[in-house]
């Protein structure tokens, strides 16, 4: 009965565990997977390529400046008093002139004359009511402006792209370094716990010499004290381990209720026998390089747009309208509509504009050479940055040859002082200095495996490799 309670028991455990997994997300994690995470779920990554999209849109809207335009109109208009306007009377003089000529006289038999103030008439022209309905078409024929906005789209788009693979590239060294510092840790708790368990077995030995009479209580406390040191050291470096792996979840794009486990393992073997080799390297390699060749691109296409404003602008228009009058409201009724169409060409040409073109020209010559400087100022950059990666590379991964043969060293050190102390020829004194030395020892080594990392990634992220 006891035994089927504790399976029962066990068994509901293993279920809750699996719900809980299911409900925060387990995520089991090597490097590349890693990287694979944050690309799609990194925020500033995910920004970087709405940006893209975001240029595409824009290039759109370009395009769209240069293709026809076309628009259709209905309206109607009604005029409760027509206005009057006020004429030269040009219906007086004509009669006049054909009673002068048929000799026609007046009342009192005199010969009619024209007067000499004829006035003015008023009269209202047009109806109550006017509706229409047309359409029109607009065509650029010519203009600079556009041409080079449409000449600059692929650049545009460049430009996006390489600023989201910068962002990118950022992003990846970071999760590179932190991924590896997160396995360092892990590393430092094994050392840890192994050096707890010889302590432990050291502790149980000294206890029965101490049974023995072959050593003192004070022994004892001695190696009490160590262990405590070593448990309240690992209980540090779990919380640090904790806090880097929620650090890396953020970095990553991941809830910070999800559970990551990173897979790899830092591997000497592997970082000893992966050396430098000289690559032929271009500066186009590097994502800032290509960012900048693409700034300066797209200054030169500014300077080509601004030039080019002080072009005329040619623009194509017609329309086709059907017109009424009425003077009611009969539209949908019997009634004339009247056509009219019209096809023409505008050409605007600039003549003055308060030297504001000029000033605009002579703004993006200064940015483009800014851009210059910054292209020439980063290969300056990127070629100390890579003589410094090999060197630091070279110091690293010899340092970690050296501190690795330290460690064992140490270790075959501390199992001689070991072993003499437990025959009675060595001190408490000499096995505590050989304890101290060892674990100095593997702190050094395991600091030289990181910092061997940590010069690769800086290698390969200043040859544009990463």
């Amino acid at each position: 009965m006891k035994l089927q309670l504790t399976a029962m028991l066990g068994l509901v455990f293993f279920f809750n565990t699996i719900q809980a997994q299911k409900k925060s997300g387990l995520h089991l994690f090597s490097i590349e997977q890693t990287l694979e995470f944050a690309k799609k779920n990194n925020v500033q990554v995910k920004n970087a390529l709405l940006n893209i999209q975001s240029q595409i849109q824009t290039n759109r809207e370009i395009t769209a400046s240069a293709l026809p335009t076309i628009a259709g109109a209905v309206g109607t208009q009604h005029f409760p008093n027509v206005a009057v306007q006020t004429l030269p009377n040009f219906i007086s003089p004509a009669t006049y002139q054909v009673l002068i000529n048929e000799g026609v006289k007046d009342g009192n038999g005199n010969t009619i004359k024209m007067p000499s103030e004829i006035g003015y008439i008023q009269a209202q022209f047009g109806t109550k009511y006017n509706a229409s309905a047309g359409v029109s078409l607009q065509q650029i024929l010519f203009d600079g402006q556009v041409f080079v906005g449409l000449q600059a789209r692929k650049a545009s788009i460049d430009f996006q792209t390489s600023a989201a693979a910068v962002t990118e590239e950022a992003i990846k060294s970071n999760v590179y370094k932190v991924y590896y510092q997160l396995l360092a840790g892990k590393t430092m708790i094994s050392l840890i716990d192994a050096n707890i368990s010889r302590l432990e077995k050291l502790s149980h030995d000294v206890q029965a010499l101490y049974t023995n009479g072959f050593a003192e209580k004070i022994d004892i406390d001695k190696i009490a004290v160590q262990l405590n040191n070593l448990n309240t050291e690992k209980m540090k470096a779990l919380n640090s381990i904790e806090l880097g792996n929620m650090g890396l979840k953020t970095l990553i794009g991941m809830s910070i209720g999800d559970t990551l486990v990173l897979t790899d393992s830092l591997d000497y073997a592997k970082i000893k026998d992966d050396v430098i080799k000289p690559t032929n390297f271009n500066y186009t390699d590097r994502k800032e390089f290509q960012y900048l060749s693409y700034a300066k691109q797209l200054n030169e296409y500014n300077i080509k747009r601004y030039q080019l404003s002080y072009l005329p602008t040619i623009v194509m228009g017609a329309s086709y309208n059907k017109i009424a009058q009425r003077n009611d409201f009969s539209f949908f009724g019997k009634g004339d509509w009247f056509t009219s169409s019209s096809i023409g060409v505008n050409i605007s040409v600039p003549i003055f504009s308060g030297f504001a073109k000029d000033a605009r020209i002579k703004r993006a010559k200064i940015d483009l050479q800014t851009t210059n400087n910054q292209l020439e100022n980063l290969k300056i950059t990127i070629d100390n940055s890579i003589e410094q990666s090999i060197v630091k590379y070279k110091t690293a991964t010899t340092t970690l040859a050296f501190q690795k043969s330290n460690m064992e060293l140490a270790e075959k050190v501390y199992q001689q002082t070991k072993k003499k102390y437990e025959i009675g020829t060595g001190s408490n004194t000499e096995i505590n200095a050989a304890d101290v030395d060892l674990k100095a020892a593997q702190t050094n080594y395991l600091g030289a495996l990181f910092d061997a990392i940590l010069a690769k990634i800086d290698y390969l992220t200043a040859t544009g490799k990463l």
